[in-house]
């Protein structure tokens, strides 16, 4: 017994004798030299400091800095001149295109930089110093739109081979690859005061005059065995533009809209069940797209309402998924 209670009080004194010593606190790092006072930059070069919990994303938030010092830039040499936006020219002194250049100039890609400094300051916590060479960075935007382009103007080659449709698809979407156009000029430009942007600028224009000469050539026409599930077809194709008239030529298209409907009731209400197939076919009554829906139509007046609320269930569907998930075409 008296062993264990020696055992006890030698268990005590060790305990209070722990509880007395000094916790050790560790001193947060200091942040080094040049990330407190990073080199300026100069006509020739940016630097741009950043930290993250990761490397990377301090690589990433320090190049954002840089792009950012670039909007000061933007905002002074484009206070009086012209720019481009959305295929034409338009005046810069527009304070609201200015604003959505500085919000876009941070998504332009930096694939040419050089990490000068990094260090890891604690857990999770890394901090880089990241430099850009002015002339490398404005060769890296030049030659990724100038690929981007020669690369639409050999596919572009053999589109001839293509229906209106198809040709339509890839004019828009060589479009939308180009929807940060003018902000990255704005930066080349900035990056090189001699650059003109003309030589890219002419090209996309080429590309959204093609884009809307095809577009104004289409015509669709839409047909129905139960006539009014024709309107939404007409209304969703009419609102992306294409012209509804019965024509014969190349660039004409024929919907065909085969409804089969069954009659129900269920908990007082008529139903009308709709097993629908949409067919789209070119001049030669080929079937280049085609879909199926399964809708239901409901009311409590009768049956006939209840049709009619079928065509309103299908006009909400291409209000909601846009009438080329429904039609399963791209336009």
């Amino acid at each position: 017994m008296k062993k264990v209670l020696l055992i006890l009080m030698a268990a005590v004194l060790l305990m209070s004798g722990c509880g007395s010593s000094k916790r050790v606190v560790v001193k947060p790092k200091e942040l080094p030299g040049w990330y407190m006072h990073p080199p300026l930059s100069t006509d020739t070069v940016l630097y741009g400091v950043g930290d993250g919990k990761a490397k990377q994303e301090a690589i990433s938030n320090a190049l954002t800095l840089i792009l950012s010092t670039l909007n000061v830039s933007i905002s002074s040499k484009y206070s009086a001149k012209n720019i481009v936006k959305e295929g034409t020219y338009h005046n810069s002194s527009d304070s609201t295109y200015i604003n959505e250049t500085h919000s876009e100039v941070k998504k332009i890609s930096v694939s040419n930089y050089e990490v000068m400094q990094s260090e890891q300051l604690g857990w999770k916590h890394y901090a880089v110093l990241v430099k850009v060479d002015k002339a490398k960075f404005f060769q890296g935007l030049y030659k990724e739109l100038e690929q981007k382009f020669q690369l639409i103007e050999n596919q572009e080659k053999n589109l001839a081979m293509k229906n209106a449709l198809e040709q339509l698809a890839f004019y828009k979407k060589s479009l939308e690859s180009f929807k940060n156009l003018q902000n990255i000029l704005a930066v080349m430009s900035v990056l090189q005061p001699s650059f003109e942007a003309a030589k890219f600028v002419n090209r996309y224009e080429s590309l959204q005059h093609k884009y809307d000469k095809l577009l104004h050539s289409i015509s669709f026409w839409v047909q129905a065995d139960y006539k009014p599930l024709a309107s939404p077809v007409a209304k969703g194709l009419s609102a992306k533009k294409f012209r509804i008239k019965q024509l014969r030529n190349k660039n004409h298209f024929t919907v065909f809209v085969h409804a089969d409907i069954k009659r129900a009731s269920a908990y007082g209400f008529s139903l009308a069940r709709a097993n629908i197939t949409i067919k789209t076919k070119d001049i030669h009554a080929n079937v280049i797209a085609e879909n199926s829906l399964n809708l239901v139509g409901q009311s409590s007046q009768g049956y006939s309402i209840a049709k009619q609320d079928l065509v309103k269930k299908l006009n909400k569907l291409i209000e909601k998924e846009g009438i080329a998930k429904v039609l399963n075409l791209d336009i």
